[in-house]
Parts: C-alpha cells; sequence; structure tokens
C-alpha cells in the first residue's frame, strides 16, 4: 500500500505560502505557511497533520488489539500533542503524547494497560517516529 500527499510552494520560508493535496481529496490545496505553524493562523501545518495521523493511527491499532482480546468499545477518544523544538540549529519534533480516554465495557484495567502500550508501540506512525512517546491512558466508567 502507498499513500500520497503533495506539497507546493511558492515565495521564502517566512513570507511564501504553500499548498497541501492528498490522493483522497481529504486534503485539497489546504493552505499552510509559516504563519499557519508558527503563528497560528488558518490552515495546517505538518506537526499537526503528524498528531491527527498518531492519534489515528494509535486509535486504530488499539481497536483491533481490542477486537482480538474480545472487547468492542464504546468510545475511543485520543489526543496526540506533537511537539516542534529547536534542535542542533534547526528544529526536531521532540514528543507525541498520547492522550487516551475510553469506554470499553468488561475490560480490567490490567488488560486495559497492557491493550493501550502494545498499541501505542505497534501502530505503524509510532514506529515511524524517534521522538519520545507517552501516553496517558484512562479507562472511564
Amino acid at each position: 500500500m502507498i499513500r500520497k500527499g503533495r506539497a507546493h510552494w511558492q515565495g521564502t520560508g517566512r513570507d511564501g505560502t504553500g499548498a497541501l493535496t492528498t490522493d483522497s481529496g481529504v486534503l485539497s490545496d489546504t493552505p499552510y505557511s509559516y504563519k499557519t505553524r508558527f503563528e497560528g493562523l488558518p490552515g495546517t501545518n505538518p506537526e499537526e497533520l503528524i498528531a491527527a495521523a498518531h492519534a489515528g493511527c494509535f486509535t486504530m491499532a488499539l481497536a483491533f488489539q481490542l477486537q482480538t482480546a474480545g472487547f468492542t468499545p464504546t468510545a475511543l477518544s485520543t489526543e496526540a500533542a506533537v511537539s516542534l523544538d529547536s534542535a542542533d540549529g534547526g528544529f526536531a519534533i521532540t514528543k507525541s503524547a498520547l492522550t487516551l480516554r475510553a469506554k470499553i465495557p468488561g475490560i480490567d484495567q490490567a488488560k486495559f494497560d497492557e491493550l493501550a502500550k502494545a498499541a501505542e508501540l505497534n501502530c505503524p506512525v509510532s514506529k515511524l517516529m524517534k521522538a519520545e512517546i507517552t501516553l496517558d491512558a484512562t479507562l472511564e466508567s
């Protein structure tokens, strides 16, 4: 399986603008720029997209872990907070902090912790990252 995304950029790093497009069409000339990345203007940025990808990948991996173990979640909600920091004269994504809130009938805390950790370690996006990955998983009643 190969998935594709494309970026088009015009101008300098600080004053230029770009657009991101994916084959699925979910992103179609979606704007990104220095201002959307560092100043909070409307549009997206690479770190936001990585955060969404990590949250989605981890959550789906956990759903499969739960299914294999015989559990059906009522709800799995995950946030990934990706940190971009100065490093080695440039920038680096240094951390992805996953925060999971889950409702899973019939599961005990130990099994939940085991399956959540397995999903964190084995989702393909986690495997891609060199950054520190943390997981704060809460099983709600």
